[in-house]
């Protein structure tokens, strides 16, 4: 892809020049301003403080929280003599770091931290007394469910991965960081257990992330798209999810986990396409019930995509598999309608999508209020003017409703944008068309895959062992080995135990 560019290997003498093209600190106090004033081109927030005994002090007014720089670093500072041990002795922040180059200081300036520069000596101090501005932790607003762990993520990075070691507390969670964005220079973490993640897994993921080139990325949603396998297909083949217990279940299977800061949201991989139709919900009721759940989830999938198809390729070719109680009914029905069957299913499922659009994007109770009275009054206005029949009206609230049973966002997008080919399929070829579009979907399934493991999986390739918690959901006992997909180095969750009977 055009942003990626292949890492490459540096030799030990292109490491030595890159260090030599830095610039070193300058001793003079006035010169060592000026640089800092240059290279942050005269910023208005750009403050500098000298203090009586030959300190100077350089932060962003924006980004520094006044209270810990006046009580621990300007207070302890004062009594003081000039000198970087000196500094680092009084200072009383825990994020302290010594630099000799002018490019380390800029980066810690911009992080929060206030360079502290002695007089005649070559290096700063850089103490980091950021601003905490994070938003307090609250429930799920995308996967909501009544029992469970009733906490999200927020935009702090640090708050997150906080959440997830508060989950694991496991000294073998290994954090690795990068930086992504030439111009943000945004902080992303990558998350995985050591001895349980597969190292190749690990190592692709790492790479991937390290091959990125491109101005910015502000969201987990963003640099998703980077980082998938294929991304021009349809469908996702990574999962979002905003719930810290959701992404500890990943760590434990042995996938990996990648954190951008400001998102509230967090990427797990590999991921199959069955695991889009799964929620946290499911591990906290009865096998029996979160498998009827599951059931009436991939039951309600394939009714959102093909139902309104079927419907139109009933009417325009398939007249005999219609039953002769419904035809009268369906025949006044439609009585009054000018359009062929296509175009009819095409402008209601627009014009359903257009109220659901506005609903996303009003104000909450507006939008609320906007859909249902919307939703009402246009399709019986429509119905009585002739514009559509009252079982297309039925069939296409079926299929609308179908569609939000799939606890993934993401996905459910794609099940509604599906619906459109296929309806157009259908109305040209009838079910031939729709044949088509069932096998060129699945060949398209069969074709992807998540960090190099197949989408499809456990159904293609087909593995038995991992069938017990894919559409059905055995009890917790018997599910006692880790997905096959995530290739984990330790198979064995627990040593399964006998059910009582």
């Amino acid at each position: 892809m055009f942003f990626k560019k292949q890492k490459r290997e540096a030799p030990d003498s292109m490491n030595e020049k890159n260090l030599d093209d830095k610039e070193l600190i300058p001793v003079s106090k006035d010169e060592f301003i000026n640089i800092m004033k240059e290279r942050l081109h005269h910023s208005a927030d750009l403050n500098t403080k000298e203090l009586a005994n030959g300190f100077t002090l350089v932060f962003l007014d924006t980004l520094t929280d006044k209270k810990m720089l006046n009580e621990d670093i300007l207070s302890r500072l004062a009594g003081t003599s000039a000198t970087p041990d000196e500094a680092l002795k009084s200072i009383t922040v825990s994020s302290t770091l010594k630099h000799k180059y002018v490019e380390d200081g800029v980066d810690s300036i911009l992080k929060g931290a206030v360079l502290v520069h002695s007089t005649g000596y070559p290096v700063i101090i850089s103490a980091v007394v950021a601003t905490q501005e994070n938003r307090s932790l609250t429930r799920p607003e995308n996967e909501s469910q009544v029992m469970g762990p009733q906490i999200a993520f927020n935009e702090s990075l640090a708050t997150n991965i906080s959440l997830l070691r508060r989950f694991l507390t496991n000294a073998n969670l290994c954090n690795e960081s990068f930086k992504v964005g030439k111009q943000t220079n945004s902080a992303v973490a990558l998350l995985y257990l050591k001895d349980i993640a597969d190292e190749e897994m690990v190592d692709r993921m790492r790479e991937r992330i390290q091959s990125i080139d491109i101005d910015s990325v502000l969201d987990s949603s963003f640099l998703i798209q980077l980082i998938e396998d294929n991304s021009l297909a349809i469908f996702p083949q990574m999962l979002l999810t905003e719930r810290p217990d959701r992404a500890c279940a990943w760590l434990l299977n042995g996938k990996v986990v990648v954190l951008v800061d400001g998102s509230v949201q967090v990427i797990g991989a590999p991921q199959t396409f069955i695991e889009f139709f799964q929620s946290m919900e499911d591990e906290s009721v009865r096998w029996q019930i979160a498998t009827f759940i599951r059931i009436l989830r991939v039951f309600s999938m394939i009714v959102s995509i093909f139902f309104t198809a079927i419907y139109v390729a009933s009417l325009t070719f398939h007249y005999e598999i219609i039953p002769q109680t419904l035809l009268v009914p369906l025949g006044e029905s439609r009585s009054r309608v000018p359009f062929p069957p296509i175009i009819e299913a095409l402008l209601l499922e627009t014009m359903i999508e257009l109220l659901r659009e506005a609903g996303a994007r009003l104000p909450t109770k507006v939008g609320q209020t906007m859909g249902i009275v919307g939703g009402i009054v246009v399709g019986t206005a429509a119905v009585d003017a002739g514009f559509t029949s009252n079982i297309l009206i039925i069939i296409i609230a079926v299929s609308a409703l179908a569609s939000f049973t799939t606890p993934n966002y993401t996905m459910g997008n794609v099940i509604r944008i599906l619906r459109f080919p296929l309806i157009i399929l259908a109305g040209f070829w009838g079910f031939y068309g729709l044949m088509f579009g069932f096998c060129f979907l699945l060949i398209h399934l069969i074709r992807q895959s998540s960090l190099g493991s197949p989408f499809l999986a456990p159904f293609y390739p087909p593995r038995f062992a991992d069938w017990r918690d894919s559409i059905i959901r055995l009890p917790i006992g018997w599910t006692n080995s880790r997905p096959k997909q995530a290739r984990p180095d330790d198979k064995m969750k627990f040593r399964a135990q006998k059910t009582k009977e």
